[in-house]
């Protein structure tokens, strides 16, 4: 369905214009969107063992951003275990390249970001499904990484919590990393373990309707803290390795 978008103006307290209005689009048919969750769902119990701890912490209604850590590709569907919700997600562009792989990914509530630069329509997108009353996926990191640390994160989740009022849940994924490893063409067989943690309320807005960066970088570092002490608590769940020093 048509959303469309108005740019309030969050952001720093420059007093910039803000850009015109635009309208995102997410749209995910129903009865497909249920067919394939099953499918996901199936999948993660059986094959990959996916257990979750702190389930309850996801909001069962209203918008709130999921923050997982990133260590494989497959974490944008095992991390759908956290919540019965109807969930949505950015994905790189290039996966639409196939038209058989975007139709599917687009079916469990993704949408495209051209992760070269700062891609507005994709945001919009995202801020359009939370201004809906939606559960939105974003990865902190931006893209998968490897290693027990989780460091550098993207700002967007900070941004967006603050448009828009959403809560952010901090994820810990355990395991996931062992499912593709690198040289491996298919999934593997692998136990995963998921820590959900308490939700972040989203940061304040100045009086002018803005979000200082120093709030914004202030919540971006809480949100890496939290997602690491989650992290290495799923790592060892799954006798992975966890943060070193």
């Amino acid at each position: 369905m048509p959303v469309t978008i108005r740019d309030d103006g969050t952001g720093d307290d420059t007093g910039a214009t803000p850009p015109p209005r635009r309208e995102a689009v997410v749209a995910t048919p129903a009865f497909v969107y249920r067919v394939v969750r099953w499918l996901v769902h199936v999948v993660c119990r059986l094959y990959w063992r996916v257990s979750v701890t702190g389930a309850q912490c996801v909001p069962a209604d209203g918008p709130v951003i999921l923050a997982p850590v990133h260590r494989n590709f497959m974490d944008f569907f095992v991390v759908t275990e956290v919540s019965s919700r109807k969930l949505y997600y950015m994905a790189k562009d290039d996966l639409w390249d196939n038209r058989w792989l975007g139709g599917f990914i687009e079916s469990m509530g993704a949408f495209p970001v051209n992760r070269e630069g700062a891609d507005r329509l994709a945001l919009d997108r995202a801020q359009a499904v939370l201004e809906r009353g939606d559960a939105l996926i974003l990865f902190p990191e931006g893209t998968r990484r490897s290693g027990p640390v989780v460091e550098d994160l993207h700002e967007g989740a900070a941004f967006l919590a603050a448009r828009t009022g959403a809560p952010v849940v901090p994820i810990g994924i355990g395991g996931s990393d062992r499912i593709m490893p690198k040289g491996a063409h298919l999934p593997r067989p692998a136990k995963v373990h998921l820590e959900v943690g308490v939700p972040l309320e989203a940061p304040a807005r100045s009086e002018r309707g803005r979000v200082p960066r120093t709030q914004v970088h202030a919540f971006t570092e809480r949100l890496g803290a939290q997602i690491q002490r989650l992290y290495d608590l799923a790592q060892a769940e799954v006798g992975g390795p966890g943060q070193t020093g």
